[in-house]
């Protein structure tokens, strides 16, 4: 295994405890004019999954490409396995696995070529590197496809090598960006269960997505990220328990109607959302009362308390399932 004495996955301080694998210490990051990240601070221990989840253009991509080791930040400092990251890039890369969103693979090499070579650039060897290469096709479904050029690869066959590629290494620190992004349905419940594996092992996981059903299945722990800080984060029951709450959202074809704008709600141009603990009575009582208005509704929403009214309470936006980060 490449990981250094600093870290292993699976490992734990002296009191029994997961060590802390990464910390993110009062990280800023601005291109010219435009600030990426405003002062973020991050701690993930060993044998965690945490979901990093922002709005469009919140940060996210910067903070991982920072923590990878592929940026420098203006201020603050990142630690992987007690490795200061900006000082020892290379040692703690050899603790990371990155799984970027763009798949990345040679695809002249067939599927063998392409884990030997990035297992080989992690500093695995002879038997290591064969025991891992085929760990890792197993875990991902690949064994079938070790033979095979990577360009005769499927898009889902292509994302688990990618994501295989990533990981090869037993990293310590797994990021992973959008890793299920146009996967099939096989692709999918592959990589979950093997993000689920790497933390019963003890590796920290940082998982970027913008599927929140996946969060809810990996049970992950949380951290939003909004206009370039962390607005909230903890175990995802925690935050729904804090920041959940019930609503009636009401659309409109037009500006938000008088009759619509109950005290305590909140209107964005055609969109009014009214929170309740009781949305179906409230549209029962409210419905009947927008008269002619009733013509220019839309649509009628009952929101329940969930991590989709978390975001939306802690950043005042819709969650946009489809939005992509650009890179900054």
């Amino acid at each position: 295994m490449s990981t250094s004495s600093a870290i292993r996955p699976g490992g734990a301080d002296g009191l029994g405890h997961r060590a802390t694998v990464l910390q993110v210490e009062g990280v800023h990051k601005a291109y010219g004019s435009t600030v990426a990240l405003a002062g973020v601070d991050l701690t993930v221990a060993g044998g965690t999954i945490l979901a990093l989840l922002g709005p469009n253009g919140a940060g996210k991509t910067s903070l991982v490409s920072i923590i990878a080791g592929l940026r420098r930040p203006d201020r603050g400092r990142v630690r992987v396995g007690g490795i200061d990251v900006a000082r020892a890039p290379q040692r703690a890369r050899q603790l990371i696995g990155l799984a970027p969103q763009e798949t990345g693979v040679y695809l002249p090499l067939t599927v063998r070529d392409n884990l030997r070579f990035f297992a080989g650039l992690a500093g695995l060897r002879r038997t290591e590197l064969r025991e891992r290469v085929g760990a890792v096709a197993a875990a991902l479904g690949l064994e079938p496809l070790l033979g095979r050029r990577a360009s005769q690869l499927s898009g889902g066959e292509r994302r688990r090598l990618h994501t295989a590629i990533a990981l090869v290494h037993r990293p310590a620190l797994v990021l992973l960006d959008e890793p299920t992004t146009g996967a099939d349905v096989r692709t999918r419940a592959e990589i979950l269960e093997l993000v689920r594996g790497l933390a019963d092992q003890g590796s920290a996981v940082v998982y970027s997505t913008h599927y929140l059903h996946e969060i809810e299945e990996l049970d992950a722990s949380v951290a939003i990220i909004d206009r370039g800080r962390i607005v909230a984060d903890g175990v995802l029951a925690d935050l729904i328990a804090r920041y959940g709450s019930s609503a009636l959202e009401l659309t409109f074809d037009r500006l938000v109607p008088d009759v619509a704008r109950i005290d305590g709600c909140t209107v964005d141009g055609s969109r009014v959302r009214i929170p309740t603990p009781d949305p179906a009575l409230t549209a029962a009582q409210l419905l009947p009362h927008l008269g002619p208005h009733a013509d220019a509704l839309r649509s009628v929403e009952i929101v329940r308390p969930s991590l989709e009214s978390v975001f939306l309470t802690v950043t005042g936006r819709h969650f946009a399932p489809h939005a992509v980060e650009p890179v900054g």
